[in-house]
């Protein structure tokens, strides 16, 4: 926690040396506008996913295999739990695992479920009597929402609020969040129409859409775990473009720090000095 305050103390006080930041900072530079492009892209990407497209016209979707209105919305109350157990499961791994394997497998994972589904919708329409397909459609519309949920729902929010230093970060995010919304509106106005003239087939567009989110995040998406805010400028500045082989590692070290901390050493503007000795510590303490 010292390691970081005075991380915290030094950014704070370069952010104050410097004039006001305004929205053109984030496209003044190749870093910021590496890192504007990127929040922008998954936010955008969230909603390509597809899950817009199956949230708001569920009914519609699930009446091209033959299940009825009523059903369709019970089934969004399953969709519902599995919401909620997919993002605990995020909570839980997102620090364990990091921001860009959960993206780039979670892509994957959406885009062959949604490549099987059109292809049991292309198989086995409304007309068809095959249960055992329509309920392979149900299933694996099921995994997919839990795959989005422990993915790319939670993470198109956090990983764009953890791009930017303090400087910047409302800015950024603010510009993400108004391409989610852009992005969001454009699939509302474009599912009900797509679903009706071209069925299937519209699921394409999904299936293409996710191979290429897990190609994005695999060639530019950079780890963000166990960084600080105040990591994030000299990640933009020094880091190759291109993350695949990048060994970049941060210069603040906070790891390390916290741990020379912990282990009794003297901490005096981010240089360790000297380490205290047990003896002493004890015999100021028990004279206090």
């Amino acid at each position: 926690m010292v390691a970081e305050f005075d991380l915290i103390q030094a950014q704070i006080q370069a952010e104050h040396l410097e004039k006001k930041k305004t929205y053109f900072d984030l496209v003044r530079d190749w870093p910021n506008l590496r890192r504007t492009m990127l929040a922008c892209f998954i936010q955008a990407e969230c909603q390509m996913t597809g899950v817009s497209a199956i949230q708001y016209f569920s009914p519609q979707i699930y009446a091209q295999i033959g299940i009825s209105t009523s059903q369709s919305l019970l089934f969004n109350g399953v969709n519902a739990i599995i919401a909620f157990a997919g993002t605990s499961v995020c909570i839980l791994a997102i620090d364990r695992i990091g921001r860009r394997p959960l993206e780039i497998y979670g892509a994957g994972l959406m885009c062959i479920t949604f490549l099987v589904n059109a292809i049991l919708i292309q198989q086995f329409p409304a007309s068809a009597t095959n249960n055992g397909a329509h309920w392979g459609f149900v299933a694996l519309t099921w995994v997919f929402n839990f795959v989005f949920f422990i993915t790319s729902g939670p993470l198109s929010w956090a990983i764009p609020a953890e791009l930017f230093g303090t400087a910047l970060r409302m800015k950024g995010v603010s510009v993400g969040a108004m391409t989610s919304f852009a992005f969001n509106t454009m699939i509302g106005q474009v599912t009900p129409i797509a679903i009706s003239a071209i069925g299937w087939k519209y699921y394409i567009v999904f299936i293409v859409c996710n191979f290429v989110n897990g190609i994005v995040f695999w060639a530019f998406l950079p780890e963000t775990k166990g960084l600080s805010l105040e990591d994030m400028d000299e990640m933009f500045y020094n880091s190759p473009t291109f993350v695949p082989g990048s060994k970049w590692v941060p210069h603040s070290h906070l790891d390390d720090d916290a741990r020379r901390i912990a282990n009794g050493e003297d901490y005096v503007d981010g240089v360790v000095t000297a380490k205290y000795k047990a003896t002493e510590v004890e015999h100021i303490e028990g004279g206090a």
